[in-house]
């Protein structure tokens, strides 16, 4: 029976991030070490919510930077403004969770491959932490996922991925994302 292969930034927190987090954060019990426990990546197809070639789109995108089938979310609530009713046919966007050894690979695909990719790039904003201290990514467009193919990034759309933590503050976080190497935007005054 072939060994299975354990992804490479699943072996480093084991073995490497937990010590060195557990020293810097001053922790004691392992358990309460910040654990990133999934990965949501989604697009709202917004205005052109009725576009089918559109919609396709967003789901190959989808399917290809993640290796799993989107899933299409609807309306759950009216809202009359922006012309939707609760339940309405149309999907208003589409969404994938990851978790164990895919979301590991899709974050080191994720920081390494793509996120260098970026156009005009300063750092990942430091301000996108909720009060349960998850993360949320805003990604312009798909193209940076080597991935896709020219056709694939003809209708351009964008990402928004969010990293689920494990955790009781945005500061130990940020501290598990800087160990994974997401590079953060330097604050202003030289810090």
């Amino acid at each position: 029976m072939a060994e299975k292969i354990i992804p490479r930034l699943k072996q480093l927190y084991k073995v490497q991030y937990v010590p060195e987090l557990q020293k810097e954060l001053n922790i004691k019990n392992i358990h309460d070490l910040p654990k990133l426990t999934k990965i949501i990546v989604a697009s709202g197809t917004g205005r052109n919510k009725d576009d089918k070639k559109h919609q396709e789109i967003v789901g190959i995108t989808l399917r290809k930077i993640t290796g799993q089938a989107p899933v299409e979310r609807i309306a759950k609530k009216s809202i009359a403004s922006f012309k939707i009713r609760k339940g309405m046919g149309a999907p208003l966007g589409q969404m994938v969770t990851l978790r164990g050894d895919r979301m590991y690979e899709f974050l080191d695909r994720l920081i390494n491959v793509a996120m260098p990719r970026i156009r005009d790039f300063h750092g990942a904003s430091a301000t996108a932490f909720d009060s349960q201290g998850n993360y949320t990514l805003g990604i312009n467009e798909q193209s940076i996922f080597p991935e896709l193919t020219f056709e694939d990034t003809a209708i351009l759309h964008g990402l928004q991925v969010t990293f689920v933590i494990e955790n009781d503050s945005a500061e130990h976080s940020r501290a598990l994302l800087e160990k994974f190497g997401i590079p953060f935007e330097k604050e202003k005054g030289g810090k």
